[in-house]
Parts: structure tokens; sequence; C-alpha cells
């Protein structure tokens, strides 16, 4: 199975329950939290949504910071796989305590990683040795090997080499979730844990892009070999198999 295809069936389940929720708007509910301040995607807004019928309550993270009444569609929101729980809470008031704590939690996730990701722009940029761009689009011309946090990444075009904040996938109850800084360039992707420093970062992920193209060149070479040795073998008396 391909491992990028569980990210891409959560987009279009995301795409689902907001058609839904237009449609059926009475079983369903949205609260939305603004995160502004920010470094590099100055505002960001979050957004828990629930329904009766589901399980959880699903994050969403849109950019800018809006306020209520805004309409907000799929293509806006990126699904985030850090839901709220608020099934331990035995009363109104503990759940708003719960609601409080893991929203905080995923507010100073989305800080920390904007802090993180902006401090990466000056080294990504001299390695490009051109400007580098603030990508804020939900989809992505690349694919990550982990969930995105939020809609924002550098994206160096000259090199082809794009720069995103991931995530782990877990409840908000369990804390901040895991982050990490994903560098893909086509074939390519690592992630690094959010604290390395991007400048070694960088230069890990050029040997790797470097070995993956040695490594490709080698087996284009040992095809195109295989197929040069099987036309001069046809044009000799070419041995029955049996």
């Amino acid at each position: 199975m391909d491992e990028h295809e569980p990210q891409e069936q959560q987009q279009e389940e995301a795409e689902q329950l907001l058609r839904r929720a237009l449609i059926d708007a009475d079983r369903s509910a949205a609260v939305a939290l603004r995160v502004e301040g920010l470094a590099l995607a100055q505002a960001l807004t979050v957004v828990f949504h629930g329904r009766s019928d589901l399980g959880t309550v699903q994050t969403y993270v849109a950019n800018g910071g809006h306020g209520a009444g805004v309409a907000l569609g799929a293509g806006d929101l990126l699904r985030v796989p850090c839901d709220l729980d608020l099934g331990e809470a035995e009363s109104l008031l503990e759940a708003e305590e719960l609601y409080a704590d893991q929203a905080r939690a995923l507010r100073d996730a989305l800080t920390a990683a904007d802090t993180v990701l902006a401090i990466w722009r000056e080294p990504l940029q001299e390695l490009a040795e051109t400007e580098v761009t603030l990508d804020r689009s939900v989809a992505l011309q690349v694919r990550l090997p982990a969930h995105r946090l939020m809609p924002v990444a550098l994206v160096a075009p000259e090199k082809r080499l794009t720069v995103a904040p991931v995530c782990g996938a877990r409840t908000l109850a369990e804390g901040r979730p895991p982050l990490g800084i994903a560098c893909a360039q086509q074939d390519v992707a690592h992630v690094y844990p959010l604290p390395d420093d991007p400048e070694r970062c960088l230069e890990d992920f050029a040997e790797r892009a470097a070995e993956h193209a040695r490594g490709l060149a080698e087996r284009i070479e040992r095809q195109e070999q295989s197929v040069r040795r099987f036309l001069e073998l046809s044009g000799e008396d070419f041995p029955e198999a049996g």
C-alpha cells in the first residue's frame, strides 16, 4: 500500500465531513480558535468540528485569523490528525477545562512549529541561492512522509525543495503532538526532529538526495545494459529455454 494513501484519504474524508455538515448542520458543531502573532504564518485559525454520529472531534487548520461568521470551505482547511478528546469529562466544567488544556497544547505546537520554520528560511535560502517562497496552500505539489501540522511551507523553486512542519497522529488528550520538519524533493523525503539544526539537516538531506540520484542512475544503467545484452543475444542464435 502507498504510504501516502492515508493522508490523501483523510483529506477526502475531511471534505465529505464538511459537505455533510452543510447539509445537516443540526447534528454538528464547530468551535474556532485563532492563533495570532506568529513569526511566519502571522495568523492561523483552528477549527474543531464534531458531529453526533462521529466518535471524534476533528481538527482543521486554516490560514488567517478568521472570526465568527466567516465561512470556510473544504479547500481552506487542512485536516490535522490531532483531535480533541473530552471523553474523560464527567461534567460541563471538566469538559471546559479539558478543552482549554487541549486547545492550548495545539496552539503551543503551532507556535513552536511556526517559529522553527521561520528559522529554517535563511539557511534554505542560502542553500538554494535564490528567493524562498511561502506556500500557504492546503495541497502541496510534493508528498510528505508524515501529516502536515499547518498549511504553511517553505519552497525553494529552483531546487524543487519543500520544507514543512509535520506531526504525529494522536489525540490532544495526550498533550502536544510529536513535531518535526519534513524536507521533500521529488521522490526523496525525510523528517527531522523540530529542535535539530537547520543547516545540518539541509546538508544531510542534500546527501540523501544525491545518494538517491546516484542509485537511480545506477538502476537505469543496469536496465539499459540488460536491454543491450538482450538485443545482442537476439542477433545471434538465441538459446532455447527448456
